[in-house]
């Protein structure tokens, strides 16, 4: 029996041992998260392991709740102690659950402790961790994972003077123009920071694409998307215009084609500048009013959409001519036709299958995914791990990818079904080098 969280977790063969040890020591890319630049600028430190842990974490949170703990411990106004020792508590009834795996990765990688957190180590490990924070702020906790870049996500209109590079760790932004896609209130906000009156469509891609040339100049090499599903339909240029021009009393169905329109034009601005666009789907934001109203968004009441339909994707893509298509990565949180949204990037250039995502960050949900790609896409093109994450500890993700990598790859090693020089090549690129090309640092 291996020892708790030791070396040999998720790594069930002598291959896949050997196959970490390639990569388990690669820098990190994280080129999608929701962390703070400004956080990172300041070099922040952390009050205590909730700070760290809890302030921000919608993943613990949900958690929390599915266990039936009392909103006050999550996002109320509970002291640090007390939302530690509740978040403890739950921790043996999340066996298989990710957040199993995370949390005792960090608290080994970060704090040096080896034991299950529960109700009865709770004070104990609060104390040892909360000594240990006192000479670790965030540029630390980055460089102790061998962070180099990060890829914040950033509202078109955002003030982005906390991006640089900090200590080796370069910092910059992801163009995220969800709110865009609805011109009805956002045009007065946009109007208020390009300083000037926006009176068409086409005026608003012109200041949008004002914005995006701001994120280049301060680092920005990949964008952004979230929705529930692709568009049905797309707007004319002069459909558009005359969307644009009635959009305060705009239908559902005409607002879904002004997406559709500005998604294409969008699309054809990072071509030009050599920009990834990331495309996450099948998900349902917010679904709980009375939390929203309490809590806000992105505070783990989103949730699982119905499976993305090929035939829109197909048509998004097909709108796209080949050699005018930007590098794409498509994102699916209901992973239940996987293998069809897969065998679409191999009908169009340039398109790859993301990593699994969110809901899917789990054991199987990884392994699952892996599996997809290597059958119907190509695994080593595969761009590799991001967190996702509002927690600067979210960087143990990178390590949990990691060994289930080398774990299917080592399969296959096993079974005598590939060569092991070819999967050392394809871990090392999976873990980093893919990343690094397609960003082109």
């Amino acid at each position: 029996m291996k020892t708790f969280f030791g070396d040999g977790v998720l790594l069930d063969s002598a291959v896949a041992e050997r196959l970490y040890g390639q990569v388990k020591d690669l820098p990190i890319i994280d080129y999608h998260c929701h962390l703070d630049a400004k956080a990172i600028a300041d070099d922040t430190g952390f009050g205590d392991i909730s700070e760290l842990w809890l302030q921000h974490d919608h993943y613990k949170w949900r958690a929390m709740r599915l266990c039936g703990v009392d909103e006050k411990f999550i996002t109320g106004d509970a002291d640090g102690y007390g939302k530690f020792v509740k978040y403890a508590e739950i921790m043996p009834k999340l066996i298989g659950n990710p957040l199993y795996y995370w949390t005792h990765f960090e608290l080994k990688r970060i704090f040096g402790i080896t034991e299950p957190l529960d109700a009865n180590s709770a004070k104990r490990i609060y104390t040892i961790a909360n000594e240990k924070l006192k000479d670790i702020s965030v540029l630390k906790l980055l460089k102790s994972f061998d962070v180099r870049y990060i890829a914040t996500t950033d509202d078109p209109c955002d003030n982005l003077t906390s991006h640089g590079t900090y200590d080796g760790i370069t910092v910059a932004p992801t163009f995220r123009p969800d709110k865009a896609f609805d011109p009805t209130g956002y045009t007065v906000k946009l109007e208020s920071v390009i300083g000037r009156r926006i009176s068409t469509a086409e005026d608003y891609v012109r200041a949008l694409t004002e914005r995006l040339d701001m994120f280049t100049a301060r680092g920005c090499r990949i964008t952004d998307h979230g929705f529930e599903k692709f568009p049905e339909s797309y707007a004319t240029d002069a459909e558009a215009e005359e969307i644009f021009a009635n959009r305060d009393s705009v239908t559902d169905s005409g607002m879904e084609k002004f997406f559709g329109w500005l998604l294409l034009k969008l699309a054809e601005k990072y071509a030009e500048r050599r920009l990834v666009m990331q495309l996450h789907f099948a998900v349902i934001r917010n679904c709980n009013s009375t939390m929203f109203a309490r809590c806000g968004a992105d505070s783990g009441f989103d949730l699982i959409g119905a499976a993305q339909s090929v035939k829109p994707l197909v048509n998004f893509l097909d709108r796209i001519p080949d050699g005018k298509r930007p590098q794409m990565i498509l994102y699916t949180l209901n992973d239940g036709n996987l293998a069809e949204l897969t065998a679409v990037t191999g009908a169009f250039p340039n398109v790859r299958t993301g990593a699994a995502w969110w809901f899917n960050d789990t054991v199987e949900g990884i392994r699952r995914n892996l599996k997809i790609t290597a059958e119907y896409g190509a695994l080593g093109t595969c761009p590799g791990m991001l967190t996702d994450s509002r927690s600067f500890a979210g960087y143990v993700r990178f390590d949990f990818f990691r060994r289930i990598l080398c774990g299917y790859i080592g399969e296959k090693v096993e079974s005598g079904e590939y060569d092991i020089k070819s999967a050392e090549t394809l871990a090392r690129n999976i873990c980093f080098r893919n990343a690094k090309e397609m960003l082109r640092l």
